[in-house]
């Protein structure tokens, strides 16, 4: 007879061996969740169809993280749902369905609903019999391109990881379009940071999905942001491609986003502005586009342009951002310190102070206190001219045992002021350095 502790443990095997969210060390800090559960909202549910499901997975993830067990439970039947529309097939089953059973399976383990686990428990083995991954001792297609698309939204060293698996699952079932559309988006985002150069072998993979997938206009957006990194003169083509953008639903996924981009790098900084105000008259109540406007005004004021901001152009900038921050309440700290260092930029240096002392008085996770303190110790440096306070927030930001970019950030410019030994408080600089080791 199996005694209730073995049959537990037998059971937490089971869970543990699973391929889904609970399983794949995803980040789980409040900071990320939030930002994530508006992304995923953003996105719309008209385009990015064939990702629906996988949608609808992650955000009943989500949902459970932040203790939203019935959200959760909710959001996971309708990925079940999505998966039946979109693969549009006789049988209601199919490998697609291996994540959303195995992460139904961990809800109702955590619920206590032990007979509910189970039952999903049997479905997922029933699944595996009947349909084996094609590749001996790898994981099916389907569930690696769930894992890819599901660790793009998790970082820079998560995109590595999930570019590796879109190959795999690519490899295995060359047919799905968007896979490949999804592999380039990724490998683009992992290369998009300026000290590495778009290498020819993506802006290669990058034309070929864009001729399998013609209809995506993300991935166009994306296109000619790599043909302008190598000379091309795009500005008319950038035009053709706002007129074919304005005509589609809004969505994070409608391209909206990287347009903007190309306009503010390749096209200009004024006309980027006048493209977001003119989608944003189109669709006012959009909070997805308020914040992309919100964006193309942050990006002119901090570009360090010779010509004088205007004035209304700072006042539209302050309205955007104080829309944002209305519209993103649970995740707006990177627009609420957008905010402090506009008003800072304009001379309104007692609002900016305000702003950040109420930001220091919250109780937030590792990383956004991270990314406050880093951003503070910025603004004293600059703004206040403070170097020891400014000091004095990057060791902060560093003593949080959190691998982040802000904690990068801040050890990378204690290091420098080290280097250039010049500050009074090097030796404690240094003190401080040797200790994080």
């Amino acid at each position: 007879v199996i005694s209730g502790a073995q049959s537990q443990t037998t059971l937490e095997s089971k869970l543990e061996a699973l391929q889904c969210h609970f399983t794949w060390d995803l980040d789980t800090s409040e900071t990320t969740l939030y930002c994530l559960k508006d992304q995923l909202e953003d996105i719309g549910t008209e385009e990015g169809y064939s990702w629906l499901g996988h949608r609808y997975n992650l955000q009943g993830y989500i949902h459970y993280q932040l203790g939203l067990s019935n959200d959760a439970c909710r959001f996971l039947s309708k990925a079940a749902e999505a998966f039946r529309q979109m693969r549009n097939t006789v049988s209601d089953e199919g490998p697609w369905l291996v994540v959303n059973h195995g992460n139904l399976a961990w809800l109702h383990y955590h619920r206590g609903e032990r007979a509910q686990c189970r039952d999903h428990l049997l479905r997922l083995d029933d699944l595996m019999n009947e349909y084996p991954s094609p590749s001996q001792g790898e994981l099916h297609p389907e569930v690696y391109a769930e894992k890819a698309w599901t660790l793009m939204k998790f970082g820079t060293d998560k995109r590595l990881q999930a570019t590796d698996y879109f190959q795999k699952a690519i490899r295995m079932q060359p047919d799905m379009v968007e896979w490949h559309t999804s592999h380039v988006i990724g490998l683009e985002s992992t290369l998009r940071h300026p000290e590495k150069k778009l290498v020819a072998d993506i802006f290669e993979k990058m034309k070929i999905a864009k001729e399998h997938d013609p209809k995506n206009l993300y991935l166009a957006a994306l296109y000619l942001e790599a043909r302008a990194k190598q000379g091309k003169n795009i500005e008319s083509e950038a035009r053709e491609l706002a007129r074919r953008v304005l005509k589609k639903p809004i969505g994070s996924y409608s391209g909206i986003a990287p347009l903007l981009r190309l306009y503010r790098i390749y096209v200009s900084m004024d006309e980027a502005i006048d493209l977001a105000e003119e989608i944003l008259g189109r669709h006012p109540h959009e909070r997805y586009l308020k914040r992309c406007a919100s964006l193309c005004y942050k990006k002119r004021i901090f570009q360090g342009s010779d010509n004088p901001l205007e004035h209304s152009m700072i006042e539209r900038a302050i309205s955007l951002h104080k829309d944002v921050i209305t519209l993103y309440p649970l995740s707006s700290l990177t627009i609420e310190i957008s905010l402090a260092n506009i008003y800072a930029e304009s001379n309104n240096q007692a609002k900016a102070d305000h702003i950040y002392e109420e930001l220091l008085k919250k109780d937030l996770d590792p990383e956004g206190t991270q990314m406050l303190y880093n951003s503070y110790a910025k603004y004293v440096h600059f703004i206040r001219k403070e170097s020891y306070k400014s000091i004095e927030y990057h060791m902060k930001a560093a003593a949080i045992l959190h691998q982040s970019s802000y904690r990068k950030n801040s050890i990378n410019t204690l290091e420098r002021i080290r280097e250039r030994n010049r500050n009074q408080m090097c030796r404690e600089i240094d003190e401080f350095l040797n200790n994080l080791q």
